[in-house]
């Protein structure tokens, strides 16, 4: 998230320099594909070559300072990284999970991973990895509950879920592990940053048919939300600001339609009695 920040500062001070890649390229003695892969964050950048580029850019003073702590930060490692056989499809999710305000989240067939119990994340997790070799599932369980602290850190992630009833519904591990899943979004509903909601069957035909979808809101104005969305081969981020805002109002349609969290709350408790 930080690179992708630096990325659009190095940008838009390029543009005001009114200079293109091919002349900053030729005063720094870079090509314009490194500039291009910099500035749309594809590739990292090391602190001196910002400050090359700032210096080209005429910028000083506490701005300066501002982009170089930038581009350290974006060079730190996260706890994930520590896990070197995550793809890095899971990693870039991890960071930009990491650096999230607020979530939105609609799940359709299974629970977010961020409310998930580990034994149900284990069940999840086997299914998913049919091939998958000895340790790589313990491996995923273990990252999954670290991702949990963001919902109990310091400064909390603020998460509004809605669940279609089929992922509330849906037997995944056994009745006893159901059970204690659904004890455990009942205990998250307790939690101030977090609000959840049960779209019911009975809502029909809505605006979330085809699939789940998260929002991830960063802290920074000028960084724009973030769609994330995933299938079994691949994941797809959307950041279009038209395409995204179709989501923002899909989420708000969802959000209508879905019980009020208390009702929601009742509904959950009734279905621990169930699985009893």
């Amino acid at each position: 998230m930080r690179r992708r920040r630096l990325a659009a500062e190095l940008r838009r001070l390029r543009e005001r320099a009114q200079l293109t890649m091919e002349e900053v390229g030729e005063q720094i003695g870079w090509s314009a594909t490194k500039i291009s892969r910099i500035e749309t964050s594809r590739v990292g950048v090391v602190p001196k070559d910002v400050v090359s580029l700032l210096d080209l850019y005429r910028v000083d003073g506490s701005r300066r300072e501002e982009l170089l702590k930038l581009a350290r930060d974006a060079r730190k490692r996260g706890w994930w990284q520590a896990y070197s056989d995550l793809s890095s499809d899971y990693t870039s999710y991890i960071s930009l999970e990491a650096e999230t305000t607020s979530m939105r989240s609609f799940g359709t067939v299974l629970l977010p991973g961020l409310v998930q119990t580990e034994d149900y994340a284990r069940a999840v997790i086997r299914a998913g990895l049919i091939l998958a070799p000895p340790g790589e599932v313990e491996r995923r369980i273990e990252v999954r509950m670290a991702r949990q602290s963001l919902l109990t850190q310091a400064e909390p992630l603020r998460l509004w879920a809605i669940l279609d009833e089929a992922a509330v519904h849906r037997s995944i591990g056994g009745p006893g592990v159901m059970r204690a899943q659904l004890k455990r979004l009942l205990e998250l509903a307790d939690l101030p940053n977090v609000t959840i909601q049960v779209l019911p069957f009975a809502a029909g035909a809505h605006s979330g048919t085809s699939g789940a979808f998260q929002i991830m809101e960063f802290p920074e104005a000028s960084d724009p939300d973030v769609v994330f969305l995933e299938n079994l081969t691949d994941s797809l981020y959307v950041e279009r600001e038209a395409e995204v805002y179709r989501y923002t109002v899909a989420f708000d349609h969802l959000r209508a339609k879905a019980i009020d969290p208390d009702d929601s709350r009742c509904l959950i408790a009734k279905m621990v009695a169930g699985f009893e």
